[in-house]
């Protein structure tokens, strides 16, 4: 279940951050409302990941997986493109939390 709750916890945050875009500086009350929701559910689901991952394990994969799917948001969403110097830098942090995931025993406490 710690894994699902930290897919819950990522898929909340990238709807609250997406929000964002659309908040107007908070002036949309129905973006404003997303985002506090969004970014309540998230934490909960964060919350209940660490009672089993260490948190600093739980907060590279919510990164990683969180800017895959913002980037892909901002991508087909708001066509907003990345540059290759952005793309080698995502790269290098999902490479990062592969080497974690797959190599560390920290991920198996």
């Amino acid at each position: 279940m710690k894994w699902i709750f930290l897919l819950v916890a990522i898929l909340f945050e990238s709807i609250a951050t997406t929000a964002l875009k659309y908040s107007n500086g908070f002036t949309e009350w129905k973006p404003t409302a997303i985002i506090i929701i969004g970014y309540l559910f998230s934490f909960y689901f964060l919350a209940l990941t660490l009672k089993d991952i260490p948190m600093g394990i739980a907060y590279a994969i919510w990164s990683a997986v969180g800017i895959i799917l913002i980037s892909g948001i901002g991508y087909f969403k708001f066509q907003q493109n990345l540059d290759i110097p952005a793309i080698i830098g995502i790269s290098f942090i999902v490479i990062g939390v592969l080497i974690i995931q797959i190599f560390s025993k920290t991920t198996s406490v």
